[in-house]
């Protein structure tokens, strides 16, 4: 006689004998009416807790899993994250699959997704995986997009000078870095990402289209790069002034606001 379904013991094996399962991660859904266990033979079970029955054997996984996360509000449902690279939302109430998403990634097959949490607000998915990325997901829309392998800052690794107060300033725009408005996200060489890209800035999500295209300019190399207006004052010894009393004056850019040894401004280094 086969085992009963609801025997957490273990399962008939090929020989006759029984095949003992790891039990590899456990939660409780929001209002603690089921438990649910993911096992090492890569299955889902929910058990009620009042009673210990099994409820559901749950299969969408083909490795370990080792993420079960409850919903923040709505207790029918649970995500299990995996080896494998899929990702799975349940309905523990009913039984049933309701999305997954395979995090593939090119040319390498997928990555193992490691850790996944809903947010607060229980509307989207962050995941972490094997090859250090971050994924984000809308909980409500199984439409998935992929964000660019290369996401910097056009503002990073840009030079700092300080002011006559020792202030750190932005040496392009004169500007204190935490007054800057949101930079735009661009490769490696410094190349804008499209549009929607730059609306995963905090700052731009709501912006009209016309801010989320930057200005491009030559640097002070000879490249291309985003530029930003500089101030439209100077400030020289603590004190405002017009446009030609800043050092070099302000529409020099960062080769006018940087000078040497004893110059109002000079470079951080």
């Amino acid at each position: 006689m086969a085992p009963s379904p609801s025997s957490p013991s273990g399962e008939r094996g090929g020989g006759g004998g029984v095949t003992v399962t790891m039990v590899t991660m456990v939660a409780w859904d929001r209002r603690d009416e089921f438990v649910v266990t993911a096992t090492s033979n890569f299955l889902l079970k929910v058990w009620s807790s009042h009673t210990g029955q099994l409820q559901h054997s749950l299969r969408a996984h083909e490795d370990e899993v080792f993420v079960l996360e409850p919903h923040p509000w709505d207790s029918r449902l649970v995500l299990s994250a995996s080896h494998d690279g899929r990702l799975a939302v349940w309905d523990i109430s009913r039984g049933t699959l309701i999305h997954t998403h395979l995090n593939t990634i090119e040319g390498q097959g997928h990555g193992a997704l490691f850790d996944c949490r809903f947010s607060p607000d229980g509307f989207s998915l962050c995941a972490t995986d094997s090859h250090g990325h971050l994924l984000l997901m809308s909980h409500t829309d199984t439409h998935s997009q992929a964000i660019p392998d290369q996401l910097f800052f056009h503002t990073d690794y840009r030079p700092l000078i300080r002011d006559a107060n020792d202030f750190v300033l932005d040496a392009q725009t004169q500007q204190a870095p935490h007054l800057m408005p949101p930079a735009f996200l661009v490769d490696v060489n410094g190349n804008p990402h499209p549009p929607q890209a730059q609306r995963l800035v905090p700052g731009r999500a709501g912006a009209p289209l016309h801010q989320l295209v930057p200005q491009m300019g030559l640097g002070p190399s000879g490249d291309l790069e985003v530029v930003e207006a500089t101030r439209p004052v100077g400030v020289v010894n603590g004190e405002v002034g017009g446009p030609s009393e800043g050092v070099g004056g302000v529409n020099e850019g960062v080769g006018g606001g940087i000078v040497g040894g004893g110059g109002v401004m000079r470079e951080v280094g």
